[in-house]
């Protein structure tokens, strides 16, 4: 019996239906679109890596560091003296933590649990001139007033690799501000006055200024701040 002509047609439209199908299908799924806007080896930040979304200002690159300018502070209740929730250009909000400094707790805290930071707090008083806890704490209360008080004033700049050692979305950072006419590291600045200890996580500077050197400067101005009292060192 012969074939009537819309049988022998059926397998050339399965077949074109099948090919429009697979065209559709990898053009949507975006191996005919563009990956990205930025080349593969750029480094992306928290945000574009959780959304793919594109920032609203790119930060410069500064050596190993993504440097953004114009950041504001954001209120927050975890805000500290070394520790502060930053919103940059493109409108994210993230926390960033001091490199090289530790200032003291600024205050008292029980957690659930039935755990608490007295313990650090104590820590943090020997290794800023075997101060008393309490001592520390108020120490801590006016390195959390300058800080927040300089960061408000206007904005500032970060640079950032975006470290977070413990997983925590806390990121670690460089912050320089305008202070008395000039441009100041913060972190600089907390030592200089007394109100924090050289302790914890350092690295190269982002001028390149390495770690070692960076540090030895501080336990220069730590040294300053002893001699002139400053801060906890006049306790």
């Amino acid at each position: 019996m012969r074939r009537s002509k819309f049988s022998s047609i059926v397998p050339i439209l399965i077949v074109v239906a099948a090919i429009s199908v697979w065209i559709y299908d990898a053009y949507n799924g975006g191996n005919f679109s563009k990956s990205s806007d930025r080349p593969a080896t750029e480094r992306t930040s928290p945000k574009d890596e959780s959304d793919g979304k594109s920032s609203g200002s790119k930060p410069e690159h500064t050596g190993n560091y993504d440097t953004y300018r114009n950041c504001t502070l954001v209120s927050d209740r975890g805000n500290d003296g070394d520790s502060f929730r930053v919103k940059f250009p493109d409108g994210r909000k993230e926390i960033v933590r001091l490199y090289f400094v530790d200032c003291p707790e600024s205050a008292f805290k029980t957690y659930g649990g039935g755990e608490n930071n007295h313990q650090r707090i104590s820590e943090q008083a020997a290794g800023m001139g075997r101060i008393s806890p309490g001592q520390a704490v108020e120490i801590g209360k006016k390195a959390k007033e300058f800080a927040l008080t300089h960061l408000s004033k206007a904005p500032f700049t970060v640079h950032t690799e975006w470290d977070s050692p413990f997983n925590d979305k806390r990121y670690h950072a460089f912050i320089d501000l305008s202070y008395n006419g000039n441009t100041r590291f913060l972190h600089e600045l907390l030592v200089e006055k007394g109100y924090a200890r050289i302790h914890t996580k350092g690295a190269r500077l982002p001028d390149g200024t390495s770690e070692r050197n960076q540090e030895d400067h501080l336990y220069k101005l730590q040294k300053t701040a002893k001699a002139t009292k400053a801060g906890a060192w006049g306790l």
